[in-house]
C-alpha cells in the first residue's frame, strides 16, 4: 500500500478516538482510515509498509487483551493469529500508547513496550519516540534511553496537550513514513 496504515486497539474508545484524529490531521490523500484490530486479519497490518499503531495500556505492562483484564480482543488476540513471526524488515512504524499518569504513575503507557518491543524483534524500523518532558510519572517501561518510545497520551489528565502533541508529533514522523510508503508506490 502507498498509504499510511493506522491500526489501533481499545477498550474504552479513547485510543480509537485518537487514531481518528491522527488520521484527520493526516489526511485521506496519505493515511487510510483507522482500523481496529480486533476487526482485521494479519495480512490486512502486513500489506501497509508505513504504519501507525496504537494501544490503550492494561495489564503491569502486557500487550492489551483478554489476558491483561481486557473485555473485548485487542493485541494480544491479533498478534495470537500469527502462526510464526512476520517478517517486518522494510516496514517503517510509529507507536503511539494511551495511559493515566495520575492512576498509574508507576507504570504509565507500559504497554506500549511491549507492542513496540514485539515488532522491533521482527525487524521493523521503529520511528516517533518521544521526550518524557511534562509527564508526572515514577516509573514507565515505555521509557528507553531517557525518551518514550512512542508518543504517549494521557486524555484524562492532559487532553489540553493532545492536539499539540499530536502535531508535533506527526511533523516528527510524517516524512520518515511517507518515505517508507514512497518505496511501495515506486516499486
Amino acid at each position: 500500500m502507498n498509504k499510511i496504515g493506522i491500526f489501533f486497539g481499545t477498550e474504552t474508545g479513547t485510543t480509537r478516538l485518537i487514531a481518528k484524529k491522527l488520521h484527520k490531521k493526516l489526511g485521506d490523500d496519505i493515511a487510510d482510515k483507522p482500523v481496529n484490530v480486533n476487526r482485521i486479519v494479519p495480512a490486512e497490518l502486513l500489506a501497509y509498509d508505513a504504519l501507525i499503531l496504537g494501544t490503550p495500556s492494561y495489564g503491569v505492562g502486557e500487550i492489551p487483551g483478554r489476558g491483561a483484564g481486557c473485555l473485548e480482543p485487542n493485541w494480544e488476540e491479533f498478534l495470537a493469529q500469527f502462526t510464526a513471526p512476520p517478517n517486518l524488515a522494510g516496514k517503517c512504524v510509529a507507536f503511539f500508547g494511551l495511559g493515566a499518569q495520575e492512576r498509574y504513575a508507576d507504570r504509565f503507557c507500559s504497554s506500549l513496550r511491549a507492542l513496540h518491543d514485539r515488532f522491533q524483534a521482527c525487524g521493523a524500523e521503529i520511528v516517533g519516540d518521544w521526550a518524557t518532558d511534562g509527564y508526572a510519572v515514577t516509573h514507565s517501561a515505555s521509557v528507553v534511553h531517557g525518551r518514550f518510545v512512542g508518543l504517549v497520551i494521557d486524555q484524562r489528565t492532559q487532553g489540553m496537550h493532545t492536539d499539540e502533541r499530536l502535531d508535533a508529533w506527526i511533523a516528527q514522523i510524517k516524512p520518515r513514513l511517507l518515505e517508507a510508503a514512497a518505496r511501495v508506490a515506486a516499486a
